[in-house]
């Protein structure tokens, strides 16, 4: 394997100073200026916590090791050790990995991540996936290259076949397949996969982890949904708010476990995600945020001194995870199989967990904190780890960035506490390395069959399954089912019925679910199955039964929610709630009053009063208010009696008795949740022919303009709301401005006419100018950038609002504008009873001018005076390269600042 060699410092006046710091050896590089001298900026109180205590003198700067050197740094228990599998030159910051059929492992390099201080160049497309192979079975991952590359600091990589990956870049919405087509290790042709998929925001606020469950669906973090391939094509359904960033996995059961990001901690792991949101308190034993790194003592912590132990610059509080691994395997000591792990690289640890499991609720356990330590520590402060694997081989891998900066540079602004750190040991030089480790045990040689699933049978493909290595169990069912090969159909019921390893058995099952070879009679017979794992395991593979139309199952779980193994329970009365099942609060009203167990008495109350959960970020779950409730409740009414005769019950679209359907399906509609004239178009006037190039039904949607206004804002808003759509509601002025709008229309829409009326919303570029006369403290903290707008983190002018003040974009071209939307949100400060309340943000009077050379503008083309944070303006199709909003308003006794963020701009094509 190639190595990267590191270079003597060459100073002139150059002392290696040896420090023991607990029987650590440490060696440290002084040298004497031209290090700069740091100091703290003016307007920082020099009693500040943050600040107080803090050592800016010249340091000598942070160098990077070898790998060998650094697997001098590392302390494990007894007994493990870890080797370089992978590093340096051959892959770049890599931020996760993965394993496809054949044992070949997927880098996810992320090339372009704090390349400086500054995070310049973060979304240059120069990221990319590289695939290796340890052909010669030594261990080492030496052939290999780059499988997908010049991409926008690409989100995930999840195999999809023998030579194919799905991935999707930063700011981006869409999932694609690329696939190596003519076998030469790069990937050649790229198809579309699904949409509706990302987000704008900071690179570290996006979604991630595309996950392959063991129920066959396909799950992501910060997203509320889940996707799953079929050979009709990618559907999607709800889930709860996974409430993560970086990570996901799960256990020998198929439960997901989704990891935190600046939390720290892991977010959700109680029970599987797509049974919605459930509230648990006390998950975490005391002490569980505590981390226990080693000595690192530079103290470069974006919490400032308060969040750093004084006496050796090491972390005191975890402030930000990445990557998780139930491990699995079958290479390593018995006592950690089914532990939990997951990296803190600001602490330069990774922790072991161990989930003791009462009375049916989960709460985490540091295995090392009584001994005030971690699994994995190291004594290199560019030790940073991000992912970590069950490998094919049995053992444990982890992806170390070995990165100088593991903040985005939001919160490294110029003036900072840690942008002080940074600077004085030049941390941001310290770009393009990594590594991937290998940790085995001295009584356990890794596993070097290297597997060959590509090239097995079907039928041989069955024998993984008794595979004590979790990894082999599921790849052979994701494997099987890609094929959708029925030929195996007998087999795996005879495994399902018959096998005595309760493991074995449940693969199968989901196998048979793949491949669409489930019934009702084997359901049944396996929900009375002795085995409580099994009963589980039926029940929750019977859902796809009962959504495809067997709805006598809901006897079952009726019957299940009395069962006499509690977690049986509770997982049939999370089933009753996830259908809405009629006479769900009699029976688990009637299981309360016969259970004291805790568990049961959690979700059952908790079927009854389901929690409000707001999803990461705010993007999920939106809580109505009870005029929003009445008019979806109306629109449901509606389409249960009219609309689901053609669209479906689920509204998936009703079959046409052969292989298509009467209307489309309304799921994750990119033009259902476009812009909302679309679907008020379509009911006002009707729409005829192919949908995309697909024809359905008889081609006719009937208008049903006889139908007031209040009516059509009802299904539409319900239509808009439900079925993966998550989009916002419609309202009876929409309606009645679009039909005055097209008041003079004769006939039905053909869809593409239909679509080159509906404003688009315009994809932020880096060629747009942004600039505002103000920009300060965001809502999340640090320096606004204008362009942020457009994202989660948006942009601010940090000081109260006056006169005068201006919000600037330049198009790369002239648009014919017709909408801005943008979100205000308030901020507290610090709200109680008795104090004052949040500040609100929104422009309080404002006007928009247009300009084609952003120097002699127009007179206003709109104005407004918002009193709600969801602002809405709206133009009459102006074509114009600049826009630019300025405050009218001068500064009021609430001081209010202006901002905004997720800004969208609509236009006619």
């Amino acid at each position: 394997m190639k190595n990267k060699k590191n270079k003597l410092l060459n100073h002139s006046l150059l002392t290696l100073l040896v420090i023991t710091f607990g029987g650590v050896i440490f060696i440290a590089c002084t040298n004497t200026p031209p290090y700069p001298q740091i100091t703290i900026p003016d307007n920082v109180d020099p009693e500040d916590p943050n600040w107080k205590g803090i050592d800016l003198t010249p340091k000598a700067p942070i160098k990077p090791l070898s790998a060998a050197q650094q697997k001098k740094t590392f302390l494990l228990p007894a007994g493990y050790h870890i080797d370089p599998v992978l590093s340096e030159p051959d892959v770049q910051q890599p931020g996760a990995i993965t394993f496809d059929g054949n044992g070949r492992m997927y880098v996810l390099e992320l090339r372009s991540y704090m390349l400086t201080a500054d995070s310049d160049g973060q979304l240059d497309p120069n990221s990319g996936i590289s695939r290796w192979e340890d052909k010669d079975g030594d261990g080492i991952y030496e052939t290999g290259g780059m499988f997908v590359e010049n991409l926008v600091f690409p989100r995930f990589v999840l195999p999809f076949g023998p030579n194919s990956v799905l991935t999707m870049e930063s700011n981006a919405d869409n999932v694609y397949l690329y696939t190596d087509t003519d076998d030469d290790g790069v990937a050649d042709k790229k198809e579309f996969f699904t949409d509706n998929f990302g987000r704008s925001a900071n690179v570290e606020h996006q979604q991630a982890f595309l996950y392959w469950g063991m129920d066959n669906w396909l799950y992501s973090t910060v997203n509320a949904f889940r996707v799953r391939w079929t050979p009709e094509g990618v559907i999607r359904e709800t889930t709860g708010s996974n409430r993560a960033q970086w990570g996901v996995t799960q256990d020998d059961y198929g439960k997901l476990w989704f990891q935190g990001g600046a939390s720290g901690l892991p977010s959700w792991f109680q029970f599987p995600i797509h049974y919605g949101d459930y509230v648990i308190e006390n998950q975490f034993e005391d002490g569980f945020s505590i981390p226990w790194g080693a000595p690192i003592l530079i103290a470069d912590m974006q919490g400032g001194m308060d969040s750093v132990r004084p006496k050796d610059g090491s972390l005191n509080r975890v402030t930000g995870a990445a990557g998780n691994d139930v491990f699995r395997g079958h290479r390593l000591p018995e006592d950690v199989r089914g532990q939990y792990f997951y990296g803190e690289p600001v602490a330069r640890i990774v922790r072991q967990i161990n989930p003791v499991i009462t009375e049916g609720l989960t709460r985490l356990e540091n295995v090392y904190q009584p001994q005030k330590s971690e699994f994995l520590r190291s004594t290199d402060p560019l030790f940073r780890p991000v992912d970590m694997a069950t490998a094919p081989d049995g053992s444990m891998y982890i992806v170390d960035m070995y990165h100088g900066i593991i903040q985005e540079g939001q919160w490294i602004q110029a003036g900072s506490y840690l942008r002080a750190k940074i600077e004085q040991y030049q941390l941001d030089k310290i770009v393009n390395l990594g590594r991937v480790w290998r940790i085995t045990h001295d009584d356990f040689p890794r596993d070097r069959i290297q597997p060959r699933m590509y090239q097995q049978s079907s039928a041989d493909l069955l024998a993984h399954f008794e595979h004590i290595n979790g990894w082999w169990r599921d790849m052979a069912q994701q494997v099987l089912v890609q094929r959708q090969d029925k030929s195996v159909l007998p087999a795996l019921i005879n495994m399902v019925k018959n096998h005595n390893n309760e493991l074995t058995r449940i693969h199968a099952l989901w196998t048979l679910e793949g491949l669409n070879g489930l019934n009702e009679a084997l359901i049944n017979t396996l929900l009375l199955d002795e085995n409580p794992n099994i009963r589980i395991q039926a029940m929750w593979a019977s859902e796809t039964l009962y959504k495809a139309g067997k709805l006598t199952l809901a006897a079952q779980y009726k019957k299940l929610s009395f069962d006499k193994d509690p977690e049986v329970a509770m997982r049939a009365m999370m089933t009753l709630r996830l259908f809405k099942i009629a006479d769900t609060k009699a029976v688990v009203t009637k299981v309360l009053a016969n259970s004291t167990h805790a568990g049961v008495q959690l979700v059952g109350k908790q079927v009854l009063s389901p929690p409000v959960v707001t999803g990461f970020f705010a993007r999920n779950q939106p809580n109505y208010n009870e005029q929003e409730k009445a008019l979806i409740e109306q629109g449901t009414d509606i389409f249960n009696g009219l609309c689901s005769a053609c669209h479906g019950a689920a509204g998936r679209g009703a079959s046409d008795g052969g292989d298509g359907l009467i209307a489309p399906s309304f799921h994750g509609s990119p033009r259902i949740a476009g812009h909302p004239d679309y679907i008020i178009k379509t009911l006002l006037h009707g729409l005829t022919g192919n949908i995309d190039g697909k024809a359905f039904g008889d081609g006719v949607m009937i208008p049903m303009a006889a139908n007031d206004d209040q009516w059509i804002a009802a299904i539409t808003s319900f239509v808009r709301a439900n079925f993966e759509n998550e989009a916002s509601l419609i309202s009876a002025e929409d309606v009645a401005r679009v039909r005055l709008e097209t008041q003079h229309r004769k006939g039905f829409y053909q869809y593409q006419e239909l679509m080159d009326s509906v404003p688009q919303m315009l994809v932020p570029s880096e060629q747009w100018k942004v600039t505002a006369s103000h920009s300060k403290a965001t809502r999340i903290g640090g320096t606004a950038v204008p362009f942020g707008v457009f994202g989660f983190e948006g942009w601010t002018t940090g000081v109260a609002q006056d006169k005068g003040m201006w919000f600037q974009i330049e198009l790369e071209k002239a648009e014919n504008i017709t909408e801005i939307q943008f979100i205000s949100e308030p901020i507290s400060r610090g709200w109680r009873k008795g104090s004052p309340p949040p500040l609100q943000t929104y422009p309080r009077d404002f006007e928009v001018l247009i300009s084609t050379d952003g120097i002699d503008w127009s007179a206003p083309v709109a104005s407004g005076h918002p009193d709600f944070e969801e602002v809405l303006i709206r133009l009459k199709n102006v074509s114009t390269k600049y826009l630019k909003i300025v405050q009218k308003a001068g500064v009021n006794e609430n001081d209010e600042p202006w901002s905004m963020r997720e800004m969208k701009l609509f236009a006619l094509k």
